[in-house]
């Protein structure tokens, strides 16, 4: 089906184009220069002393639960609703999730208080999904981090320059990951970046994306090195340098794109707010952050209501989407056997609308004027 408004476009131009000329008539494709660029760039704009590119977010986060020590008999305290991959990299290394209520329906992400009642002698971290782009509690879940001695895995991938209390997200906790997946605000296609603070896991981090291999081929190919040892059980978690030129040409449009994001942010909630039949998630949120999906919950509503809202809205050429289906309903995480009621209504009843930065104020008028239509008819 083709949308007149659709849930998201892709923010490419010239620029892209150049840049992956550029890339390939130098001759080198793989890892190499634009990679080391990429990293020095995305840093500096976190101000934080490490970045590693790496293949996808998922690659990241499983690399971060490495480098956390997380293993067999560990528990990592993470909510359900996020994507499967903030889930499914805890059981990558052997560990078992312990899923987490949300602070609510006006508070997407994991809830500090679940977290103390869930902490056992096994929890060794707990994984915060900064969901949407706004931040989790996080002074709270760094005081009980500290005071249990848990590390804290940043998901920042809804997140690239959104902030918390004059920190950028993904530098607060131990170790954090970026996706660059065709519809996030950096878009490469596939791709993703790690980041800390912490000089042992970036440089584990380097060995591990490459196979455990002392220096890399670019590195060979310019002389700075002639051969190399493997010193680790690795993987190849690598990022080409075609998606890193991409990536940097991306990051030179981002905070004019995140700016224009928070305008059609501030039409949508005032218009929004004048609806009794919804809820609009931090909608009382004053930081600067990346709104990289536009969500709403429906009040005192189901499951069906909800699909037939969407239903209403996509005939009219509107296209929608849910964030997320809860991850402890997958089959795969079936014998988990968890009760989260306030995840369970929001993935029940959420409805993603259209959020781009091209977005018109009459294109935005429309979408809610036809969402308060279609609830006053149900």
């Amino acid at each position: 089906m083709s949308y007149s408004i659709p849930l998201f476009k892709l923010n490419f131009g010239i620029e892209e184009i150049q840049a992956v000329t550029e890339t390939i008539n130098s001759k080198w494709i793989s890892t190499g220069p634009k990679c080391e660029e990429l990293q020095r760039d995305f840093a500096d704009m976190l101000n934080v002393k490490y970045a590693i590119s790496v293949s996808n977010c998922t690659d990241s986060l499983h690399l971060a639960c490495i480098l956390c020590s997380i293993g067999p008999g560990d528990e990592v305290l993470c909510p359900s609703l996020t994507f499967v991959a903030s889930v499914n990299c805890i059981r990558y290394v052997g560990a078992k999730p312990v899923f987490c209520d949300i602070v609510g329906p006006d508070h997407l992400n994991i809830d500090p208080e679940e977290i103390k009642r869930k902490i056992t002698s096994r929890t060794k971290a707990i994984i915060v999904v900064h969901m949407a782009g706004f931040p989790a509690k996080m002074d709270e879940i760094m005081s009980i981090a500290r005071k249990y001695k848990l590390k804290v895995i940043e998901d920042a991938c809804h997140g690239p320059l959104s902030e918390y209390k004059e920190h950028k997200l993904g530098t607060i906790g131990d170790v954090a990951s970026f996706s660059f997946f065709s519809n996030k605000n950096i878009s490469t296609g596939e791709g993703g970046m790690l980041v800390t603070n912490n000089e042992e896991m970036a440089k584990r981090a380097l060995l591990l994306r490459s196979h455990g291999m002392t220096s890399m081929s670019y590195e060979r190919a310019t002389g700075h090195a002639t051969s190399y040892d493997v010193v680790e059980l690795g993987y190849n978690f690598r990022m080409d340098d075609i998606r890193a030129s991409i990536a940097i040409a991306q990051l030179k449009k981002l905070r004019k794109d995140l700016e224009k994001r928070a305008e059609v942010r501030a039409r949508y909630v005032r218009l929004l707010s004048d609806i009794s039949g919804l809820i609009v998630p931090f909608a009382d949120n004053k930081e600067f952050v990346s709104n990289y999906i536009m969500p709403v919950v429906l009040k005192n509503s189901t499951s069906e209501k909800r699909d037939h809202v969407r239903n209403k809205l996509g005939d009219l050429g509107i296209q929608t989407s849910v964030h997320y289906p809860a991850i402890h309903k997958f089959s795969v995480y079936k014998d988990f056997n968890v009760s989260l009621p306030k995840t369970e209504y929001v993935c029940a009843n959420e409805i993603t609308l259209p959020m781009y930065a091209s977005l018109s104020d009459k294109q935005i008028d429309f979408i809610v004027d036809s969402l308060n239509s279609a609830l006053k008819n149900e």
